[in-house]
């Protein structure tokens, strides 16, 4: 896929698709209103449901486990990017969330001023001037760009738990992502109805929040000043 997009990213379909960094727009449209049907059909009523049948109370522990996981992946990104006291508040929150939180059920850090941050390898490479390359709509996956698709393949290694061996294990692994799929899905229902009912094209607006989003995280939220008109 990286090789693909490398080789027809300079192939555009009109000159405001390479402005956005879209080439690929009209493949990109097609995919986002299958993925918009099957969103609506399928992942937005369970999620519905999820948020209807689990209890708030159950909701935001398993949110506190899942997110509990990715800290080591966090951790080791810091720490790659330079950002050592931010790679210190990772590991610590796992730590003692782990420990004391019941393996992260239950949020200690936080009031121990230990708040939750995530990294991952496609900000690493972002913060060391590493291109995102063409935008693209993955079908079922949705908006990525070939750096954090790249990114996403890294951060595998830097799981601890895809080291460990017991079985069924496939079966565990499925289930986090499904888990962790219905959660994230289930806090961002309201927002994405929002953004829905007020955008004139869906498909501009989320791509825009897409990078504008990407490009925050990389900035850890620290305000673009090159970005700034030349006054």
């Amino acid at each position: 896929m990286l090789a693909l997009c490398a080789g027809l990213g300079a192939c555009s379909t009109s000159p405001e698709a390479i402005q956005q960094n879209d080439p690929f727009e009209p493949m990109n449209r097609e995919i986002f209103a299958l993925n918009h049907k099957l969103d609506n059909r399928v992942a937005l009523p369970v999620a519905t449901y999820y948020r209807s049948a689990a209890p708030a109370p159950v909701r935001k522990h398993l949110h506190y486990f899942l997110t509990n996981l990715h800290l080591p992946v966090t951790f080791v990104n810091d720490v790659l990017q330079g950002n050592f006291d931010r790679g210190g508040e990772a590991i610590g929150r796992f730590a003692v969330n782990t420990t004391l939180g019941g393996i992260g059920v239950f949020d200690v850090a936080t009031g121990w001023g230990m708040a939750y941050h995530e990294e991952d390898f496609g900000q690493t490479m972002g913060v060391y001037g590493v291109g995102e390359g063409p935008y693209l709509v993955l079908p079922l996956l949705g908006p990525a760009v070939p750096r954090d698709i790249a990114g996403g393949f890294v951060d595998h290694y830097f799981d601890p738990l895809g080291y460990v061996s017991w079985r069924h294990k496939f079966y565990w692994s499925w289930g986090r992502s499904v888990l962790g799929f219905v959660d994230a899905r289930s806090q961002s229902v309201d927002n994405l109805r929002e953004i829905e009912r007020s955008s004139i094209d869906l498909y501009a607006t989320t791509r825009s929040l897409y990078r504008q989003s990407r490009d925050a995280e990389i900035r850890n939220g620290v305000p673009d000043a090159q970005g700034l008109p030349d006054f």
